[in-house]
């Protein structure tokens, strides 16, 4: 049985948090949480490692009496979100567009079963 969490318009880039997406895709739940707590980029760690404990959370709720020890990040997907818009001044009157991007991350966590193993060596 798995359990989702999502967070919606964060406002990191999509581009930089996939690459942190990309590190944990498929670890267990607790190697997770130590690869991120000790990641260079710490902003956009602390929103995935957020987001992890809220999945973790959320397992345990429809799971009672079980511990999160046997538990797999199944799919981290991380999706551009709604642009913010800027101008910013340039030389000889002319105006530069800044785009400011935010994302929307999901992660799915599952139980370490034997199919999860299979899908994962295909």
């Amino acid at each position: 049985m798995e359990a989702i969490a999502k967070l919606n318009n964060c406002p990191l880039s999509p581009r930089k948090m996939r690459l942190i997406a990309d590190q944990i895709r498929g670890m267990e739940v607790i190697k997770a949480s130590g690869v991120l707590k000790h990641n260079d980029r710490q902003l956009y760690s602390l929103y995935m490692l957020k987001l992890l404990k809220s999945a973790t959370s959320n397992w345990m709720n429809k799971n009672e009496n079980s511990s999160p020890e046997n538990l797999i990040i199944k799919l981290v997907k991380v999706d551009g979100g709604p642009m913010a818009k800027r101008l910013r001044t340039a030389p000889q009157g002319r105006a530069h567009r800044i785009r400011k991007r935010s994302n929307h991350i999901t992660i799915v966590v599952d139980n370490k079963s034997m199919d999860n193993v299979n899908e994962k060596q295909a």
